[in-house]
Formats: structure tokens, sequence, C-alpha cells
């Protein structure tokens, strides 16, 4: 029971204060430690078969070295005092996720296209994504933005909601760890291909069930806000495998389908054009109001998560399932 009240405590302390800019994040740290092995395993290791055996040793470190100093951490604040480790812990499952950011991210957005800043709008949708923002029209524009916000769903919501429910704040930090990794080293490029392969796996092991499950409730979601449930459980049946990330075309297709748009196509990374499967029927055109809708579902999923965690606590305490 203590431990979905939490959860409910951090997903609340992060839709009221996200995370301010003069509060030290752990996700910065994640970053230098990961830079300062990268640089210290390219010193030692030069050959390609030393490099996919010491990219094995990356998530370890990194993640295991989040998951035992956060244990730690709240072992000795519980010896001080029960209380303070619980707040703690609050706090630092609320690092682990970005509602507010998401939300904020994708308002900026969509704000920029209610005032017909185009030259803006590009600017803050390249503050969120990897691809070429420059050249893009508006339709383009929705498209990036309610891509990046249904995906981000999993990675920066459901997930690390799921592993603090698991494992409390100890394996959501691990969780934030192997994600941070991923976005880091994860690539399929000379550079990452063979040190950054086990973090992208172990990624994809990660968002597995949270990338299925927030599917699953974004039809509920697109049911309970009188969008085209039916359509987006179809359009993730048949579209969702076609995405190159085992995981990610499953929020896309969902939010594809309940809105009835396309999402999916040509995008450019660093000058290079190339095609993502679509994904949707493309029913009416992507306009910015599909921005807001997403960013609609994004909430109702999860506090929908938050709310089944809590009403599965309450139920295993009425059984004397828990204490």
């Amino acid at each position: 029971m203590i431990v979905s009240l939490v959860i409910m405590a951090a997903y609340l302390l992060d839709r009221l204060i996200g995370d301010p800019r003069w509060l030290p994040h752990p996700v910065i740290g994640m970053g230098h430690a990961i830079s300062a092995l990268e640089k210290a395993i390219r010193r030692k290791v030069r050959f390609d078969r030393g490099l996919k055996r010491a990219g094995i040793l990356l998530p370890l470190l990194v993640a295991g070295g989040s998951f035992v100093l956060a244990w730690g951490l709240l072992r000795v604040l519980a010896w001080i005092h029960p209380w303070l480790s619980v707040v703690v812990e609050i706090v630092l499952i609320a690092t682990t996720i970005a509602s507010k950011g998401l939300k904020d991210a994708g308002m900026a957005v969509y704000q920029a296209l209610q005032a017909n800043d185009l030259a803006a709008a590009r600017r803050e949708l390249g503050m969120i994504v990897g691809r070429d923002t420059q050249q893009l029209d508006e339709p383009e524009i929705v498209r990036g933005t309610v891509e990046t916000v249904a995906e981000n769903i999993v990675d920066a919501i459901i997930s690390p909601l799921f592993y603090a429910l698991i494992g409390g704040a100890p394996l959501a930090l691990a969780y934030r760890a192997v994600n941070t990794l991923d976005s880091m080293v994860g690539y399929k490029n000379e550079k990452y291909l063979h040190l950054g392969w086990a973090s992208a796996r172990l990624d994809d092991i990660a968002n597995y069930i949270p990338a299925r499950l927030t599917a699953a409730m974004l039809v509920i979601a697109a049911w309970l806000h009188r969008l085209d449930a039916v359509r987006s459980w179809r359009t993730v049946k048949r579209d969702a495998r076609l995405h190159p990330s085992p995981n990610s075309g499953f929020p896309e297709s969902a939010v594809a389908g309940a809105l009835g748009i396309r999402l999916g196509g040509y995008n450019v990374y660093h000058g290079v054009r190339s095609f993502r499967a679509y994904m949707g029927e493309g029913i009416r055109p992507l306009e910015s109001q599909d921005i807001r809708h997403t960013i609609r579902l994004m909430f109702t999923v999860s506090t929908m998560f938050v709310g089944v965690c809590l009403l599965g606590a309450a139920g295993c305490f009425a059984l004397g399932w828990v204490q």
C-alpha cells in the first residue's frame, strides 16, 4: 500500500513542479558518468571485440551503480528516520518521470504554431527530437511533436512508474540509467555499433511490457475521450511492429489510430533522408490541435496507471494480502 502511495505522491510532485533547473537531477549525473566511462573504455580498448565486451560493462556499472547508490541512500535515511526515507524516495521517483516536462515541450510547439511562428515551432521541436527541423512545414512539425509525446509516454512516464512499483526508487533510477545509456550510446552507427549494443538491447527489454501496457491504456483513454478506440486498437495490431523500434510503435500507432491521423514517413537526420513506416490511416490531415489531444491522452494514461496501482494495493490490503 505504501509503495502505491509513494508512486502517487511522486507523480503528483512531477505534475506540479516538473524538473526545476535549480535542483540537481540524477540524469545529469548519469550522463557525466556515461561520458567518463566511455572515454576510459576507448582509451583502454581499441578493437571491436573488446568494445563489444565493454558494452556489457556500461549498463552493469551505470544502471547497477544507480540502483546501489539509491538503495544505500534510502537505507541510511531509514535508519535516521523512516519518514525521511519516504520523502526522499518520493523525490527520487519524481525525478525519473517527466509528465510536466513533456507537456511543456509539446505545448511550446503548439503555442508557436498558434501564433503562426513556424521558425519558433521548428526551434522548439528541435529541442526534443533528433531529426532536422529547419525545413519542416506545419503538418510535419505536428507529426514530429505527436510522435515524440506519444513515444515518451512509455519512456518518460509509464516505464519509470512501472519499475518504481516493482522496486521503488532504486529500480526506477536503474531504468532511467538504462534509458539514458540508450539515448547516449545506443546507436547503430560506426561509433557505437559495438560499444552501445548492450545498452540498446537492455532498453528494448526494459520497455517491452510498459510499451504494450501503454498501448492498451491508450485505447481505453481514446474511448474515455470519445475518440475512435476501435480504430486505435486495430492500428496497434496492424502497424505497431512496423516501427524500427520494438516498442515505440505501440504508443505511436495507438495515438495515430485514436486521432485518425497518419504518423511515420520521411525524416532527415544530419542531412540524410530516411523513411519510417507509416502508422495510421490518415483519415484527415495533421493539425496543431493533435498536439493537445496527444498530451490529453498522455495525462489520462498516466493517471490511469497510478489509479490502477492504488486500486490494486487497496484491494490487496482489504483482502489481507499485504499489511
